[in-house]
């Protein structure tokens, strides 16, 4: 939450102006829907899992450094299809419209140990709907981490970089623990609930379901390559977890970024509801194929208008998007990975500090803060 507001400028009728705009774009792109963008999930989705199938049957030569390598980089990427470009999107709802039920929002399960029901739950309706809201938005920080300078500095929040390294190491394993709410769920009272317990079966049988298929099945199918293909799994996982936290950290957390409090969305209007969206994301830049790694999520700003849209008509959206931030005088956030990895990153330690100069705060914003 910044001392200075950057949207104090617009008016009420202007923001609801910007969201009839926004409403405009929308439509555009539901009614052009069609087998075009059918075909384009159909081709990547068949193309995942051809790479996924030439992976594994490198792998079962491992033992060998080349095949090792090849097959540990085809694996990395597979996953990397699996998790960004083709689950996030299609547990989105993005391709409900072609009523296929094998690429359907109700009916997909993904290669990761959150369920997909849970983490439709926690994402789709929990996180986009309060974006950036402190105590309201479980991906704001994960949970672990202080987001603002108004928030309340302890100790904890020291190894806040640490926390964040091992978290994105294990990745789609913190993911499943916030899906879970854990923290709030660990009291003895609240594991004894029933509807917690049986989400956190739930969550524990797509565990040994992946362990078994990674750290089983396929290195036993490898034969005298048990070892080394253990190792390429690993490493593949590795590298999924990394990417996506990374794509995730610059879409939500570089500088420039909003926070927001729980207090500031009371009676939020539609447009209110858009202009947090463009105000609390960041975008990254690139080329084709950085955006077809992010899953489109480098549109991250484009994903929290629109994230029922097809991720392949981002790119499209974000000129149209982009000249309305020009035209209501928005800063639209962005920049090359590296820049935003570097201002994420460097958001995570200033935080992990105690404020030089706290902030002087009325009785029940300082509750409100400590309470989040």
């Amino acid at each position: 939450m910044t001392a200075i507001d950057p949207t104090a400028h617009l008016s009420a009728e202007q923001i609801e102006e910007l969201g009839r705009e926004l409403d405009a774009i929308r439509d555009e792109v539901l009614a052009d829907r069609g087998e075009k963008d059918a075909a384009y999930i159909r081709k990547v989705i068949s193309a995942q899992r051809k790479l996924e199938l030439f992976s594994r049957g490198v792998l079962l030569f491992s033992i060998f450094p080349p095949a090792w390598l090849l097959g540990t980089a085809g694996l990395s990427v597979a996953k990397i299809m699996d998790n960004m470009e083709i689950g996030h999107n299609v547990l989105h709802g993005q391709w409900d419209w072609m009523r296929d039920p094998k690429i359907h929002s109700t009916t997909w399960e993904w290669d990761h140990v959150s369920p997909s029901d849970q983490w439709k739950h926690s994402h789709n309706e929990l996180h986009h709907t309060y974006t950036n809201v402190i105590g309201k938005d479980n991906d704001l920080g994960y949970g672990i981490m202080r987001v603002d300078e108004d928030q309340k500095w302890h100790p904890f929040h020291l190894g806040q970089p640490l926390w964040n390294f091992i978290n994105a190491c294990f990745f789609e394993y913190g993911i499943a623990a916030y899906d879970l709410e854990l923290g709030k769920n660990l009291h003895k009272r609240r594991r004894k609930d029933p509807e917690f317990r049986a989400r956190a079966k739930a969550v524990g049988r797509k565990i040994r379901k992946q362990v078994l298929k990674d750290y089983v099945i396929h290195p036993l199918l490898s034969g005298p390559s048990f070892l080394t293909t253990l190792a390429a799994t690993f490493t593949a996982n590795l590298v999924r977890n990394i990417w996506s936290h990374s794509v995730i950290m610059c879409g939500h957390f570089p500088e420039g970024v909003q926070v927001f409090e729980r207090r500031s969305i009371k009676d939020e209007t539609r447009g209110q509801w858009y202009l947090r969206q463009m105000i609390g994301s960041a975008n990254i830049s690139g080329g084709r194929a950085m955006h077809f790694m992010t899953g489109n999520l480098s549109h991250q700003i484009e994903h929290h208008l629109f994230p029922d849209l097809p991720s392949n008509r981002y790119a499209e959206v974000a000129v149209k998007v982009r000249a309305l931030f020009e035209k209501y005088e928005l800063e639209y956030v962005t920049g090359p990975l590296p820049k935003q990895v570097f201002s994420a990153w460097h958001k995570v330690f200033r935080l992990s500090l105690p404020n030089k100069k706290p902030k002087v705060k009325t009785p029940d914003r300082e509750q409100e803060l400590v309470a989040a």
